[in-house]
């Protein structure tokens, strides 16, 4: 628990987890200062597929804190009105036709949560949501869940960028790496690659799969399990298509624009690793995802790539968000998560109230970093 509350702040990462929490310290009276390496949203925030769900199996604290986070859409949704980068018209999902399929144990679980859902047989799916291709879906059904929905993270990002800047908050970008800056156990600022320095009561490290390694620089070990994904972005096209798909052999969502969004785990493990860290991407590996796609796509329509990109997905060890202060350094504070679009409001307002109260907020109990000392 921090000691007092604080003044000032620095964040080090300007992706979705950075940019919330600036602008909710500001509306608690923090000055804020956010430092990024590049432009912002150049990490995971910027090659996300960005589904807002809490669908399948999980702890109960993750899905609690998931069902706040779509809560904070809902909340912006309302406030804004239709925006083309906001969208909640439902998530369908299938299994593979084998043993591993789950869905009516998982449509069972979601019942039990109240968490809207509705077990369809192929035929029944065309009339609760457009743009299916039914003979696709394997027999044993799919799960359509109509409060789930997308976001485009850069969209928000630059959004929430607005109102930083508005609201007096620095902006420092491309000049490399930061690193945070200690005295006697506490964090009292930040330091670019550069040498300029910030000197503010307290800093959140916020760098996407970066957070672990900053970490454990600072005596914190977080379990790191970040796996390398692609994201493939098509060229506008008109298509019915207005849900989420998640399905055995690739994930689909709309975006602006007419573009759909399309990722899946088998392409993601053909992303080769350069030894300069750069990523190579084979010419198949993009047009055997465009084929899955349009596969699932009703009309199987010809999708041609607009572009698509490689990189880490940031996703703890164990698989639940790492959120708080590190007990190695006061008011040093880390997010650290998968699902950073659909906690990417939550989490800021938790951690800037944490950072500006000095206070634990109770819905972030389960998620300390300290989990990992042992």
């Amino acid at each position: 628990m921090n000691e007092t509350k604080i003044s000032s702040a620095v964040i080090i990462g300007g992706g979705i987890f950075g940019i919330s929490s600036a602008v909710h310290l500001q509306r608690h009276g923090v000055a804020v200062t956010l430092i990024n390496d590049g432009p912002l949203a150049n990490g995971a925030s910027g090659r996300s597929l960005s589904w807002l769900n809490s669908a399948r199996m999980r702890s109960n604290p993750y899905h609690l804190l998931r069902m706040a986070g779509i809560d904070r859409y809902r909340t912006l949704a309302s406030r804004l009105g239709p925006v083309e980068w906001l969208s909640f018209k439902g998530g369908l999902t299938w299994d593979a036709d084998d043993a591993s399929n789950e869905i009516e144990a998982a449509f069972q679980h979601e019942v039990s949560l109240g968490y809207d859902a509705r077990h369809l047989e192929p035929k029944e799916i065309a009339a609760v949501t457009p743009g299916l291709n039914p003979a696709r879906v394997t027999p044993q059904g799919a799960i359509f869940n109509p409060g789930e929905g997308w976001v485009d993270l850069p969209s928000l990002v630059k959004f929430l960028a607005e109102e930083f800047k508005k609201a007096g908050g620095k902006l420092v970008t491309d000049q490399g790496s930061a690193k945070v800056v200690v005295e006697n156990g506490r964090a009292v600022g930040a330091e670019t690659i550069q040498g300029e320095r910030f000197s503010v009561d307290a800093v959140l490290i916020a760098t996407g799969a970066a957070v672990p390694k900053m970490a454990g620089e600072l005596n914190q070990p977080i379990k790191d399990g970040t796996p390398i994904a692609l994201l493939v972005a098509t060229k506008p096209l008109q298509h019915p298509l207005e849900a989420v798909l998640n399905t055995p052999r690739v994930a689909v969502r709309p975006a602006p624009g007419g573009s759909f969004f399309i990722d899946a785990d088998w392409a993601a493990d053909e992303v080769e690793t350069r030894d300069d860290g750069s990523y190579h991407v084979k010419q198949s590996t993009v047009d055997g995802l465009l084929a899955e796609a349009s596969k699932i796509l009703d009309g199987n329509p010809r999708l041609q790539v607009e572009w698509y990109r490689a990189g880490p997905k940031p996703i703890p060890g164990d698989g639940e968000p790492v959120v708080g202060v590190l007990p190695s350094v006061k008011n040093c504070h880390v997010a650290f998560s998968h699902s950073g679009a659909t906690l990417g409001l939550i989490i800021g307002e938790l951690t800037a109230y944490e950072m500006a109260t000095g206070l634990r907020h109770p819905m972030l109990a389960t998620f300390r970093p300290e989990r990992f000392a042992a």
